[in-house]
């Protein structure tokens, strides 16, 4: 994940923030109004909702389009959407995770197999890859929340399970069942989070250097450019010199 989450943020340095915006204020528009379908259509009473509304405002999506979000729901024309979780290798045997939303199954499925193919991976089967991973709560705090320490303090008395710092901010990990009840204790102490989710942790990192950093680089670009992918985890961990080729 540590790796992964590098490759975020350069890629947000990228200059593609105008046209990277836009496809995030639609996905957390998509996954408010797959929330609000599945459960009641008000947050106070719909803990997959009221994390996705939380994100979105975190974001700065507005409030008009959070509440249209969710009235589509409702609506006699609202689209069915399908949970899918794709798994594979990347280059050098990264393991990769995709979940996406989507309301057609096999427009997903061949994008998501021509990418890989097309950057030197191959999609698994579901399973061949999650078993090496834990899904966890996570939620994500900017450097302004605080120090490591003052952040790891609050993590420890939210009840999380661990807790990672770096120059980029504060990743704070819970168990499944636990993410909602830790996320309220934490906004209590530190304010509101930048994010708030179920996640994919790897147990361990995958290595990965030279080319095939960049080639890594590629395809999960191209898996979070498409609109029907929500989120993609990798197992990466790059070394330092490569991650400041690709920033350069």
């Amino acid at each position: 994940m540590a790796g992964h989450s590098k490759f975020k943020n350069i890629m947000h340095r990228k200059g593609r923030a105008d046209s990277a915006r836009s496809k995030l204020f639609s996905k957390l528009s998509r996954e408010i109004t797959v929330a609000a379908k599945m459960g009641l259509p008000d947050p106070a009473m719909n803990a997959r909702l009221r994390l996705a509304v939380n994100n979105a405002k975190a974001e700065s999506l507005p409030k008009d389009v959070i509440e249209r979000a969710i009235k589509k729901a409702s609506g006699n024309d609202a689209e069915s959407y399908d949970e899918i979780r794709y798994e594979g290798f990347g280059p050098g045997g990264v393991g990769i995770i995709v979940e996406a939303l989507t309301d057609n199954r096999n427009r997903s499925a061949s994008t998501v197999r021509s990418t890989f193919t097309k950057c030197g991976g191959n999609l698994g089967e579901t399973g061949s890859v999650s078993f090496m991973w834990d899904r966890v709560g996570q939620i994500v705090y900017g450097p302004e929340a605080g120090s490591e320490d003052k952040v790891m303090e609050a993590a420890i008395e939210a009840g999380a399970d661990d807790v990672e710092s770096d120059e980029d901010g504060h990743t704070i990990y819970t168990a499944f069942e636990t993410l909602s009840e830790v996320a309220a204790a934490l906004e209590a102490a530190l304010g509101a989070a930048k994010s708030t989710q179920h996640a994919w942790k790897p147990k361990a990192l995958t290595p990965l250097s030279g080319d095939a950093v960049g080639t890594l680089m590629k395809l999960i670009e191209t898996l979070e450019d498409d609109d029907d992918i929500q989120n993609v985890y990798s197992n990466a961990d790059i070394a330092a010199e490569d991650l400041e080729k690709l920033a350069g």
